[in-house]
């Protein structure tokens, strides 16, 4: 395998192969969900404001959890994946809910002709741009699909973490784009490590550097860069939680020493410029 669309096309097998197993498990909890309608942390609740009238595009949506808790809010959504069994448990919750949303099934770097709306947000969170080989091309489709004045938001794991492993605290991934992936065989899914899956995952490193300099070479403007030492979920190895019923993580050991994550809202003030 040496061509960067087998690779595309394996991790897309893979999320098609973990989602009836997330949407069991306890970790994505959707028996909570139907009740309250929200999948959504206090980080995102909080940066990305009232979407009350407004249209919001989810890219990587998984099966639509996040992308329904923005229509629970009053957003007008669409939410994008590539994963087809994925956009199908999400356009069934959409039904059984009553909460109306667009789900269109496409890698999110070829969206082209599938989707010509423009959107007064762009959103996406938590374990998104490592599955993406090039963040240019990233960008172009957030900007070709903002209005003016509109927002993106990315919540999303700190690429500092994603180096590390966290039980030896070794170095184990490059910080920066080698445009080569990584590899991975992994057992199981982050969501149910007793399911019975074996994989191979293709991932990309991205620094803090090469997303925003995307984001800007693409036309928008950076509102805020904010990074912080917890994560809001339980995913990774040897964690903890800050203090109990936080519902905040750190790495044991780490404490405020290491940014677990970062968020970013970046406005489209110009057209976007496609890079040579």
């Amino acid at each position: 395998m040496d061509k960067q669309s087998d690779y595309l096309e394996a991790n897309r097998q893979i999320w098609d192969d973990k989602t009836p197993f997330h949407v069991k498990s306890n970790f994505y909890d959707v028996d909570t969900f139907k009740q309250t309608k929200n999948s959504l942390n206090a980080i995102e609740l909080v940066e990305v404001g009232n979407v009350q009238g407004k249209s919001l595009l989810h890219l990587q949506c998984h099966f639509g959890l996040d992308t329904l808790s923005w229509a629970h809010l009053g957003a007008t959504v669409t939410g994008v994946d590539f994963a087809p069994e994925a956009i199908r448990t999400a356009q069934q919750l959409s039904e059984e809910l009553e909460l109306p949303a667009q789900f269109v099934c496409s890698n999110v770097l070829e969206l082209e002709g599938k989707i010509d709306q423009k959107f007064d947000i762009v959103y996406t969170s938590y374990g998104v741009i490592c599955w993406l080989p090039d963040l240019q091309l990233w960008a172009r489709t957030i900007a070709e699909r903002l209005k003016p004045g509109g927002f993106f938001y990315i919540a999303e794991t700190h690429p500092l973490l994603m180096t590390l492993d966290p039980e030896t605290t070794q170095v184990q991934y490059s910080y920066f784009n080698t445009q080569q992936p990584d590899h991975e065989t992994i057992t199981g899914t982050y969501a149910d490590e007793t399911a019975p899956l074996k994989h191979t995952e293709y991932t990309w490193g991205h620094s803090i550097g090469e997303v925003v300099n995307a984001l800007i070479d693409n036309g928008l403007k950076i509102d805020f860069l904010n990074e912080r030492a917890y994560y809001p979920y339980n995913c990774f190895a040897n964690m903890q939680e800050t203090t109990p019923g936080s519902g905040w993580w750190q790495v044991k050991g780490w404490g405020d020493k290491v940014p677990h994550l970062f968020s970013i809202k970046a406005t489209r003030t110009l057209a976007p410029t496609p890079k040579k």
